[in-house]
């Protein structure tokens, strides 16, 4: 059986693409009011530029029924029209074993999601229900993109020197959490020192990368310190500035194309800067 993470390679690979668009509707900035309109307008201009998809479950819980409809609707244009393509469920989900199963079963099962983000917190026990799904990828968070994050993430947990932080420790876990080939982490740009240090912990996994874009973050830094091994094992997420690089409604969907192709192409004279290319792997 192929591999959550062999899939994703082969899809970035056929695209020769490690770009994935963020489909978080905003009806302050959409250019059209209908979410699912906006979406598969996103969708079909993007679609062959991008390995993944990664619609924010919040942004639709926030929109009530219609933000649910609009949300299995997304899921299942974007299975439709991109089989290949993987659509990751950005819902951060993380309890006890027996409630993540049923967030598992309501992700993966009823929502149709290749792959999903997790929280580690409870540990590895408790996140055993989102790995026992053996075809489908779970991205514990790790070095988060956000500002606060080292608040909590840069915690000494050792004497050692130099000490291990928080964030490092969960990296290290994840590894020996990823016995099917199916966990991957969640690094950001903004941190790409850091993003680095989770790499370096964990080689043959696949991470994806927040925080470029609207958030600023190091995309080349990133990029050559995120690249693994062999399979590059890279997801470069960007939202806002693919999906709102124009609001007016005659030419939103060119623009979220022009945006997906220009990080995409940035994205790949990096890998041919540092020796990386598609046709060797």
């Amino acid at each position: 059986m192929t591999t959550f993470t062999e899939r994703l390679w082969g899809v970035s690979r056929s695209k020769r693409s490690l770009v994935c668009v963020g489909l978080d509707p905003d009806p302050d900035l959409m250019a059209v009011p209908d979410v699912l309109e906006f979406n598969k307008a996103i969708i079909d201009a993007t679609r062959d530029l991008v390995c993944a998809y990664k619609p924010n479950v919040a942004f639709y819980e926030a929109l009530g029924r219609p933000g649910l409809d609009a949300l299995a609707g997304t899921v299942a244009y974007a299975h439709s029209v991109a089989p290949d393509v993987i659509v990751l469920g950005d819902a951060k989900r993380g309890d006890i074993a027996s409630t993540n199963k049923m967030y598992a079963r309501a992700l993966f099962e009823v929502w149709g999601f290749d792959a999903t983000t997790v929280n580690g917190y409870c540990g590895g026990e408790a996140l055993e229900p989102f790995f026992e799904y053996e075809d489908r990828g779970s991205f514990v968070l790790c070095r988060t993109s956000n500002p606060g994050a080292t608040e909590i993430q840069d915690r000494e947990l050792s004497e050692e020197n130099p000490p291990v932080l928080y964030y490092q420790y969960i990296a290290t876990r994840a590894r020996e959490w990823n016995a099917r080939d199916n966990v991957g982490l969640v690094a950001g740009a903004t941190y790409p020192e850091d993003l680095g240090a989770v790499r370096a912990r964990c080689p043959g996994m696949p991470m994806l990368v927040p925080g470029v874009g609207s958030q600023s973050g190091d995309l080349g830094a990133s990029v050559r310190l995120g690249l693994d091994a062999d399979a590059f094992n890279l997801l470069v997420s960007s939202s806002r500035g693919i999906i709102y690089a124009s609001r007016d409604p005659k030419d939103f969907a060119d623009a979220a194309r022009k945006a997906t192709g220009n990080l995409r192409d940035e994205i790949n004279r990096i890998l041919e800067q540092e020796g990386r290319h598609w046709s060797e792997n």
